[in-house]
């Protein structure tokens, strides 16, 4: 099966060069190119890529408020695309912005051509870009510097003890295989703790359990 790719950036050069090394790939497809948020709306909702590859900052409309848009309950395409947010250091403020808005996760606009292309797949299967390393420790560092939102009790009453903990090890940026070494429980029984905390909690991603796991005060930010 091939995963389409639109490629959202103002840069010519990095376009051309994600373009590039993704059209290499048997199996994805660059099928379409945007310079500002407004066209990436406009292509995502034309040509229904699987994966849209979107820039934090562009101009007329930023990557947030387009990928705002693009999951938006009237967007013309469904399932939406997912959304593979490309950010640097020096943007990191707009990362839990983004991941708020609906993307799937971030990737650093230095990343190797691996690593890319990893990603792409990764989100295209329907799962969140969410490593142990540099992924946790910015969402960490977001949900520090905002206020906290009030816990929301009625959904977090809905969790079983088994479905918390589950909540707990994925926020702290385990894989499905180190939860269920540490819980003493397949992986297959953690996909399905994982699927039940998304029909529970009304989220549609790993990441959006780590978010809502920092904001409901269920795990402090550290290092």
């Amino acid at each position: 099966m091939t995963i389409t790719v639109l490629i959202a950036d103002d840069a010519a050069m990095v376009r051309a060069g994600f373009a590039a090394l993704l059209d290499a790939q048997p199996d994805l497809r660059v099928v379409g190119q945007a310079t500002t948020g407004k066209e990436a709306v406009a292509q995502a909702a034309r040509l229904r890529p699987d994966v849209i590859l979107m820039d934090v900052r562009m101009p007329e409309m930023n990557g947030i408020e387009a990928t705002q848009r693009i999951g938006a309950p009237s967007f013309p395409a469904s399932p939406p695309p997912r959304i593979l947010m490309l950010t640097t250091f020096d943007i990191d403020d707009y990362v839990h912005d983004a991941l708020h808005a609906g993307a799937s996760g971030f990737l650093l606009k230095d990343a190797t051509p691996e690593e890319l292309v990893r990603a792409v797949r990764v989100v295209a299967a329907g799962d969140a870009l969410l490593s142990p390393g540099i992924t946790r420790r910015m969402i960490a560092q977001f949900a520090a510097r905002r206020p906290r939102r009030p816990r929301e009790g009625a959904l977090l009453s809905r969790l079983t003890e088994r479905e918390r903990e589950v909540l707990l090890l994925i926020a702290q940026g385990r894989s499905n295989r180190e939860v269920g070494e540490e819980l003493y429980i397949s992986d297959h029984t953690v996909k399905t703790h994982v699927g039940r905390l998304l029909t529970k909690l009304g989220l549609r991603d790993r990441v959006q359990l780590v978010i809502f796991a920092y904001d409901n005060g269920l795990v402090s930010p550290g290092p």
